[in-house]
């Protein structure tokens, strides 16, 4: 239960607060290690230029209601260079050694100031010693201390950083407001930057369509229009032509970018210490697909098959969901990003449920389709079939060397034969009337995580493979088809030669799904008093 917090703080007594009390003995022993985060830190450097720093702000803080705020999620970034996962926060790294001797350093970490009285409501704040012997940081400084960084920002060659937080209240707004002013950040158009960012680092000839298509909506805001580089994307053009444009944009835009450029380069090639939390969240999202196809039931509410997930994630460790939970029954499983969950009865219909589990800040992405009463119709066997051969084929396709376009190419070539052989569609052109996204992007501390899109996958990258089929009523087919909508979505680990399907203890096969639909489940029968 939430206490009035804020009124009730202002007339507590502060209370003495022990580091010993703090003691945590039973929590999970797994999690990234400072080593871990040091050896990202020096990775970075090696891609800095000459010169240079690198500044990483935490997240804002965000209010719920009134005075209750949204569960705190760490800036994957921060947390991925240095193991921190509170606000009122920043991260410098230098690529080389600033000042001399035995007080040299390369890095400094600003973190919130203890609190004791603070910690009694909210939580426990690693604070300055803890961050020095948690995280092994020499150079620790509260967060107010900021304004006295001991270097001069503008003496660097460059400053790398990435979009500052907007709307930041307390201590984190004033040290970005420092931050501008000592480095000289010059103000950039949010919404021109993002989309700049994207352009330099997925665009491609393959992919331009989609780029452009997410671009669109903004191409004619003011500060858009004023880059006509941007605007020369939708003229056509090939590889070649595409690749000077983006070889400009990152010579007008470079500093802002180099941050983008240089996670993206390294979140996108997994280390062994997350491809093992990786592995976690894929099985145990995976253990809790299956134990829903073996629950479900058509008298049951899409809300249950969610609780039923939510429960195996947090029974297996998972501390949230990567993004929120997608169960969406008959018309609501053609709607991609279907959140609501408030379909009172399932019925005999399909239901999708794109659910991945949050292990450990690394976020799963596990996406299956399955009938209400535990068997496929003929026509929702039919369309799962295409969508089950074209995951099959891409997923066999993911290996080192393999361009990652080759996976959309081959996607949509098995999905666009299957539905012109079904009478869906007449030509393949028609495809993307009924598979509006791409077959896939990167998993990890972000359920879209950075890595690259432009050229082969590469071991230690792990994706989703995710074709889907969406056929809403009223579509220019026959109406056997409308309200039928598939997805299968698995999270696959790039070896040198091989594939490892992170995601495959939930069955895949329709035959698979049904076997599994006649399986009883341990919420079989489970019965609770009725409301008054």
């Amino acid at each position: 239960m939430k206490v009035f917090s804020k009124a009730i703080l202002a007339l507590s007594v502060t209370f003495v607060f022990y580091q010993k009390s703090t003691a945590q003995n039973n929590i999970p022993k797994d999690y990234l290690s400072k080593e871990f985060h040091a050896g990202r830190r020096e990775a970075l450097r090696k891609l800095m230029p000459a010169n240079s720093v690198t500044v990483i702000f935490a997240y804002p803080e965000r209010v719920f209601s009134n005075d209750v705020n949204y569960v705190y999620h760490a800036n994957p970034d921060l947390y991925y260079f240095s193991g921190y996962k509170e606000p009122d926060a920043a991260l410098l790294v230098f690529k080389e050694m600033q000042g001399s001797g035995d007080t040299a350093y390369n890095e400094i970490l600003y973190v919130r100031r203890r609190n004791p009285q603070q910690e009694q409501w909210t939580g426990r704040r690693l604070g300055v010693e803890g961050a020095k012997t948690r995280l092994g940081f020499k150079r620790v400084y509260n967060s107010n201390e900021f304004s006295k960084l001991p270097v001069d920002l503008k003496k660097f060659a460059a400053v790398v950083y990435d979009d500052l937080p907007e709307a930041a209240g307390g201590e984190l707004q004033e040290m970005i407001a420092s931050f501008k002013a000592k480095a000289g950040v010059k103000n950039i158009d949010k919404g021109l930057m993002d989309d700049v960012k994207v352009v330099m680092a997925y665009a491609n000839i393959h992919n331009l369509d989609r780029i452009l298509n997410y671009i669109k909506p903004r191409i004619q805001d003011e500060a858009h229009k004023s880059e006509p580089l941007l605007q020369q994307l939708s003229t056509g053009m090939d590889s070649t032509t595409l690749e000077n444009v983006k070889a400009k944009l990152k010579a007008q835009y470079g500093a802002s970018g180099l941050f983008t450029e240089y996670t993206t380069a390294l979140r996108g090639i997994k280390q062994p210490e997350e491809i093992a939390l990786m592995k976690k969240s894929a099985q145990l999202s995976a253990i809790a697909h299956a134990e829903v196809m073996k629950a479900v039931k058509p008298n049951m509410s899409e809300r249950e098959l969610e609780g039923i997930m939510l429960y195996v994630h947090k029974n297996y460790g998972a501390e949230d969901e990567g993004y929120p939970p997608i169960v969406g029954v008959g018309a609501n499983g053609c709607i991609l990003h279907y959140e609501e969950n408030n379909e009172t009865m399932l019925n005999n219909q399909l239901v999708l449920m794109d659910v991945g589990s949050e292990y450990h800040g690394y976020s799963a992405d596990v996406t299956r389709t399955v009938p209400a009463n535990g068997k496929f119709t003929e026509e929702q066997k039919a369309i799962y079939q295409v969508v089950y051969d074209a995951q099959e084929q891409a997923i066999n396709m993911c290996k080192a060397g393999i361009r990652y376009g080759d996976l959309e190419k081959k996607t949509e070539e098995v999905l666009a034969a299957g539905l012109i052989k079904l009478g869906v569609i007449r030509d393949a052109k028609e495809l993307r009337t009924y598979y509006p996204h791409g077959v896939s992007h990167h998993v990890g501390l972000d359920v879209h995580d950075k890595g690259s899109y432009a050229g082969n996958l590469e071991e230690g990258m792990i994706i989703t493979v995710e074709p889907g089929i969406y056929i809403p009523a009223g579509s220019k087919c026959d109406k056997k088809w409308w309200n039928i909508g598939v997805r299968i979505e698995d999270d696959i680990l790039i070896g040198k030669d091989k594939f490892t399907n992170l995601s495959a203890d939930a069955p895949r096969t329709w035959q698979a799904v049904e076997k599994m639909a006649a399986q009883s489940s341990i919420f079989d029968g489970a019965k609770f008093p009725p409301l008054k």
